[in-house]
């Protein structure tokens, strides 16, 4: 019980960091929670009613964080075709799952390759 436990509060705290992103806005689509910017999805970050494993899926473009994101245990291209644009789905769960910060880093990187350049400059500007 404790990795799921640990698992919901990576999340959870994920979560929280992506909707601290300037224009963030979370919203439930098929039932899963997701977090976007200027009404485009930048994370999915599953349910959390135990029907499914918890994951999170980001878009990376950096070649060198894809590469690394995928190799958590169990990573894979995300379904549905989106893996062919660079999301990867990772799981939460499990011996070698990534960090929450590193997940931040990524979730970072997903936002900032779907936001608007007048979101990332408004981030940008938190950060200086």
């Amino acid at each position: 019980m404790a990795p799921a436990r640990n698992a919901l509060k990576k999340r959870e705290h994920v979560r929280e960091f992506a909707l601290r992103l300037p224009g963030a806005a979370e919203e439930y689509p098929w039932g899963e929670t997701v977090a976007k910017a200027d009404r485009k999805v930048f994370v999915f970050l599953g349910v959390d009613d135990g029907t499914h494993p918890l994951g999170l899926t980001v878009k990376l473009r950096d070649e060198a964080a894809h590469a690394h994101a995928l190799t958590a245990p169990r990573a894979e291209p995300a379904g549905y075709g989106l893996g062919r644009a660079g999301w990867v789905h990772i799981p939460l769960v499990g011996a070698g799952a990534p960090a929450a910060e590193l997940l931040c880093e990524w979730v970072e990187e997903s936002y900032r390759s779907i936001a608007p350049k007048r979101l990332i400059a408004e981030l940008d500007a938190r950060v200086e």
